[in-house]
């Protein structure tokens, strides 16, 4: 590895420091301040450049990030709200809006998109005859049981920065799913690893859907900076494009009154299987990309949320269309785990210079 333009193993690192900690590593704080008080989150320094943070008490998802000092994880107003203040059914199901901060929000474990209410007879409850859920489901705002952090040294010679930990959502009569997430990133390096496993822990089929809500910010964001597909074809498009006629390319400075605009791509792998949508910004020479298997996520949304004071672009692979759950149920292709029956979802988030 390199570190600070400088070659270091283990031995050569052990006779310079006493502790890893000066070249990088993972520490453990508690936010303690406004409505961020008392969520645990781990701070990763790689040393290579990246620095970001996992909300412990967030389902793990990613907050802050920055590459040599430039932010990239999208910082909004709401910053990152301790999950005790979160009401589900607030706001009409648009309560997420009230959390929505960071580079990475993930959305299910059992919906994902807008609001729907579908059957859920299968949990044999006739007082809950039906599931009414929000936008974007309930495991964001989930604390997380965390099993382990810290810097290992592999046989390979590389010291990975890791942490581990387990969400569940569970209800009596309702769904028992059990998120396992696993973030890993390399002393040294510019990228983070994902590896996610939802397995149904209950004893009733139960719905699955998934989708990570990945949202890049300023600086990395900025007039000029270019969102880069792979080969696609273009399924569907919010009206807000036909009205505004915004550019999903090149993109503006932050826009008076923008309205969102969605678009659901179907991206052309590799040979491998995975797909590379990246956002590059020539003027700072830096660029992200997130690298994902396409069979884990078959669908791909692009969010341009270009407004002033919530300026981001959002990359979206997801596990369903974006019609939603109920049309899902409808036309065949909604995800139900069996009992004991997991998926396991892979994804790698890298920055780094242009050539």
């Amino acid at each position: 590895m390199k570190l600070h333009g400088r070659s270091h193993d283990r031995q050569s690192l052990a006779r310079h420091a006493g502790d890893l900690s000066a070249a990088g590593g993972v520490r453990s704080v508690v936010l303690d301040d406004g409505s961020e008080r008392g969520i645990r989150t781990l701070e990763f320094r790689t040393g290579g450049g990246l620095s970001f943070d996992v909300l412990v008490d967030r389902a793990m998802d990613l907050g802050g990030a920055e590459f040599e000092g430039r932010g990239f994880g999208w910082r909004s107003a709401t910053g990152f709200r301790h999950p005790g203040l979160h009401e589900y059914r607030d706001d009409d199901g648009l309560s997420m809006m009230r959390s929505f901060s960071g580079l990475l929000l993930t959305a299910g474990l059992d919906h994902t998109l807008f609001g729907a209410e579908v059957d859920a007879s299968q949990y044999r409850y006739p007082p809950r005859r039906t599931a009414v859920h929000a936008l974007h489901g309930r495991v964001a705002n989930l604390p997380a049981r965390l099993t382990g952090y810290g810097e290992r040294w592999q046989d390979d010679g590389r010291c990975v920065l890791w942490t581990e930990g387990e969400v569940r959502q569970a209800a009596i009569f309702g769904e028992h799913l059990r998120l396992t997430r696993r973030i890993e990133a390399d002393l040294g390096g510019s990228e983070i690893r994902l590896t996610d496993r939802v397995r149904n822990a209950g004893f009733d089929p139960t719905p699955h859907m998934y989708l990570y809500h990945v949202n890049v910010g300023w600086p990395f964001l900025d007039e000029g900076a270019r969102y880069e597909l792979p080969p696609h074809r273009t399924l569907w498009r919010s009206d807000s494009v036909a009205e505004q006629g915004v550019s999903h390319t090149e993109m503006p400075a932050p826009l008076p009154g923008f309205v969102e605009q969605v678009y659901e791509h179907e991206l052309e792998a590799d040979a491998a299987g995975l797909a590379r949508p990246r956002l590059v910004n020539e003027r700072l020479g830096v660029y992200f990309e997130l690298e994902f298997d396409t069979a884990q996520f078959p669908s791909f949304f692009q969010w341009l949320h270009l407004r002033e004071g919530a300026y981001a672009v959002g990359f979206e692979p997801s596990t369903h269309h974006v019609r939603g759950e109920a049309a899902a149920r409808e036309d065949g292709s909604m995800t139900f785990l069996e009992p004991g029956e997991e998926r396991e979802y892979t994804t790698t988030f890298r920055v780094g210079h242009l050539d």
